[in-house]
């Protein structure tokens, strides 16, 4: 048997991501199509106004001051050399200097200024803010793009040859993003650069491999698989081919362009930055364009304990840009009515400076209160939610948690919070926990 044959059986077997790149086939196809023809269907989800989301996790935690709640009055301790915010395009709501882009864009997005959860460990913030969910009970719970994935991928009718949950271009690292929900559930990461030409991505571009060459390898093995195409009228081996031809399709057909931003407008890309993050924000509205419900733009370097200032003149410009673009772009094409951008890290950074050695300028963790920012697919714009007080320290105003944000958008996007959650030793679990002991102050209503 041809190693083509191999792989198809294999595919029919729901083989794992680690299984189909030890035979040798694409990551993403192998991933895809094992799912596709092993699992039970779930319930269908309830209407909703949102299709889709896009993740904007700012790796690290980004200072709520110097983005999107600036604290001018409060002194140099507290804004370091960035004390000039910048007015927007709705009367009354300033953010920080570096981003004029998005100021543009603020009829666009709300602001949520009073996140809260009160931990300042990377891990702990990270799993809180992606699941809802306070760890140590036992249980790892799924996050949100994992939970997406379950009502609106492959389960609830999802149809595309893409996988329906993608990183850009790295998993975080920081928790098992399925938790429970198991591998199945796990983000396709793409690796790669999508600043740089060609966008390698993890067994779909095969730097140095032309599409030409994939194609005549693909024909040979078609011309040796004699026991294949003798073998049509057995239903086993029929689905095999199925899955060997969805597989090459991905690779070498249409599906697999959705990662060639060569296809855009030269100009557009300027617009969204020549770099990792900016053209990382274009490939996320390729893909959602494409139909994936959930996206996440993994943007490393936030954890800005040292020099704090020389980075932020060097990152905000990129995010901003990038991130204006994608608003933009979204809005353009008619896509953010139904798409959801999510900016936020797992926590904020310390509102008062350290100008001490060693950090010489640092900011620390801070989870007692940061800013998140939300837009489209239900979320009105041009909003503020919440407050902190002078020095952005302490949440003045309508605390926010967690669960109330990601309560939120499942609610946007048609999941029952209340829905069962599959087990696998059938522990019963709600998708978003309730009751005494979660700290939570309401869903966003007032954006809604």
């Amino acid at each position: 048997m041809n190693a083509t044959n191999v792989l198809s059986r294999q595919l029919h077997r729901s083989i794992t991501r680690r299984d189909a790149m030890r035979l040798g086939l694409c990551g993403t196809a192998g991933l895809l199509l094992g799912d596709r023809l092993a699992f039970p269907v779930a319930a269908a989800p309830a209407p909703a106004k949102a299709k889709a989301v896009i993740q904007i996790w700012m790796w690290g935690g980004p200072a709520h001051l110097d983005t999107f709640d600036p604290k001018p009055e409060a002194g140099n301790d507290y804004t370091g050399p960035l004390t000039n915010p910048i007015a927007t395009n709705v009367d009354g709501i300033r953010i920080g200097e570096l981003l004029p882009e998005l100021a543009k864009q603020a009829d666009k997005y709300s602001i949520i200024r009073s996140m809260t959860h009160g931990i300042n460990g990377h891990e702990t913030a990270a799993y809180m803010v992606q699941t809802g969910r306070k760890p140590g009970d036992g249980q790892v719970y799924p996050s949100v793009g994992a939970v997406v994935s379950l009502f609106k991928g492959y389960d609830a009718g999802y149809k595309g040859l893409i996988p329906p949950y993608i990183v850009l271009t790295t998993p975080q690292g920081r928790f098992s993003e399925a938790g429970f929900l198991g591998s199945r559930y796990k983000p396709f990461a793409t690796g790669g650069d999508p600043g740089r030409t060609p966008f390698v991505v993890e067994g779909v571009v095969a730097q140095g491999i032309t599409v030409k060459r994939q194609k005549a390898r693909r024909e040979l093995l078609g011309q040796l698989d004699t026991l294949g195409r003798a073998a049509q009228a057995d239903p086993q081996l029929a689905a095999m081919t199925q899955a060997e031809k969805q597989a090459y399709d991905l690779i070498l057909g249409d599906a697999g362009k959705v990662f060639d931003l060569t296809e855009e407008d030269a100009k557009l890309r300027e617009q969204y930055g020549m770099n990792t993050f900016g053209q990382s924000c274009l490939a996320a509205r390729r893909l959602v364009e494409r139909g994936v419900p959930y996206v996440t733009i993994n943007a490393k370097g936030w954890d800005t304990h040292k020099a704090h200032f020389t980075a932020m003149r060097q990152k905000l410009p990129q995010m901003d840009k990038g991130m204006a673009t994608l608003l933009q772009d979204l809005t353009d094409r008619g896509l953010l009515d139904s798409t959801i951008v999510w900016w936020s890290g797992e926590f904020g950074r310390t509102p008062k400076v350290q100008w001490e050695a060693p950090w010489n300028g640092g900011r620390n963790h801070f989870g007692k209160v940061f800013s998140a920012v939300v837009a489209g697919g239900g979320f009105k714009g041009g909003q503020v939610v919440g407050a902190t007080d002078a020095t952005g320290e302490e949440v003045k105003d309508r605390p926010v948690y967690p669960v109330d944000l990601i309560g939120s958008m499942y609610e946007l996007l048609g999941i029952d919070a209340s829905a069962a959650l599959p087990h696998p030793q059938g522990v019963p679990i709600s998708v978003l926990p309730s009751g005494d002991g979660v700290s939570a102050g309401g869903r966003l209503k007032e954006i809604m």
